[in-house]
């Protein structure tokens, strides 16, 4: 097992790192991510889609069988399929390491109050932001039937549950962190998977309108700690690039990727930003909404492969076939007869095409949280 990712420091020098405008050393502060005590958070509730999904769609029957619960997942970290879209952990489990709560149980897989005490994850791998009868009315059919909206009537059958078992919901709501994990994504694939990077954007407001929701659904059940991930960099998937060859002009010069579908990312972020703001603003500081940024690192892994231990195909799958240069290829997918996987998954930034190698995760991850307590320092030096 690899050893933790962090080594504490104290808040009071991350916060005067920032003041003096000192370059953030590779280390966290002994503050939870909105600015208290890393004690005070007991769990966490997780809502996304494969990025963030720990279990559900190795029991969800639509998805049951698929290649995250096949070899070779998994084989980096747990040594078997866990369900994870990954040779090993995922964002959210090093979130959960660093702030020292139990993993949250797969939605799917609990059946009493006393399994989503310590937490739940209701991410499912597939999950759209919208629902399918919106998406029919612009010709989209996802790839699973399930949404957002269907992960917060999930959460809401656990509010039900644990009042029903007389558990005191609203104080475990409150000393918990929530996780909102990249959802949209799967909406934009399925929109661009018809060729139609309008279709795609004009769905930005819809989902962004949607993750509004579900937020306000969890602050009115108590939420106080929200953590809600922007968009990855979509242009830089291996899929994409792989199924939308295009001539020089198309690809950003730093890092190849492909610069519309990149475009698209950053107008989903700009919008949930502002969206953000202004719920904060609604609720004002009895309410901690951050923004975790994953665009950006995924980015300079991209631009800058050997730099931060990867090696230099950073846009091309560990597990797939057919090679090229993106060895992606659905006839080839990981975990088929036709794939092959590579030596080293941590030289690695994608694991199949779609995912994130364990070793990507874990970077992701320490930049994501990086950010979170620089902001969680800047919320402490306003008070």
């Amino acid at each position: 097992m690899a050893p933790p990712f962090s080594r504490l420091v104290p808040a009071v020098l991350l916060l005067l790192i920032i003041l003096l405008g000192v370059a953030l050393i590779p280390a966290y502060a002994d503050t939870d991510i909105d600015g208290g005590n890393r004690r005070r958070h007991t769990c966490l509730f997780a809502f996304g889609n494969s990025l963030t999904d720990t279990g559900n769609g190795a029991i969800f029957p639509v998805t049951a069988g698929g290649p995250s619960t096949q070899p070779p997942y998994g084989e980096t970290y747990f040594g078997y399929p866990t369900g994870r879209a990954s040779n090993g952990r995922l964002i959210l489990d090093f979130l959960v390491e660093e702030l020292k709560v139990p993993e949250p149980t797969p939605y799917l897989a609990g059946r009493t109050a006393a399994d989503f005490v310590n937490g739940a994850n209701f991410a499912l791998c597939g999950a759209t932001a919208l629902d399918q009868a919106f998406l029919a009315t612009k010709g989209i059919k996802p790839f699973v039937p399930i949404s957002l909206a269907n992960e917060t009537s999930w959460f809401q059958n656990v509010l039900q549950l644990l009042d029903a078992s007389d558990y005191d919901q609203r104080k475990i709501m409150a000393k918990s962190v929530f996780y909102v994990g990249e959802i949209g994504v799967n909406d934009y694939f399925v929109a661009l998977s018809n060729n139609s990077i309008d279709l795609a954007v004009s769905l930005v407001p819809h989902i962004i309108d949607t993750i509004r929701s579900a937020l306000t659904a969890m602050i009115a059940a108590g939420a106080r700690t929200l953590v809600v991930t922007g968009m990855l960099p979509i242009g830089c998937e291996p899929q994409q690039l792989a199924l939308f060859p295009g001539g020089p002009g198309d690809y950003d010069p730093t890092t190849s990727c492909i610069t519309r579908f990149n475009v698209l990312a950053e107008h989903h972020n700009h919008m949930l930003r502002k969206m953000l703001r202004e719920l904060r603003s609604s609720y004002g500081r009895s309410l901690t909404l951050l923004y975790a940024d994953v665009y950006h690192p995924v980015l300079k892994a991209i631009a800058s492969p050997t730099l931060y231990g990867f090696g230099d195909t950073p846009l091309a799958a560990c597990c797939g076939g057919r090679g090229g240069p993106n060895n992606f290829n659905f006839i080839a997918f990981c975990g088929t007869p036709a794939s092959t996987t590579c030596a080293d998954p941590s030289k690695f930034v994608s694991w199949d095409g779609i995912h994130f190698t364990e070793a990507a995760n874990r970077f992701i991850a320490r930049n994501m949280i990086k950010g979170l307590l620089s902001r969680a320092a800047a919320h402490i030096a306003t008070d």
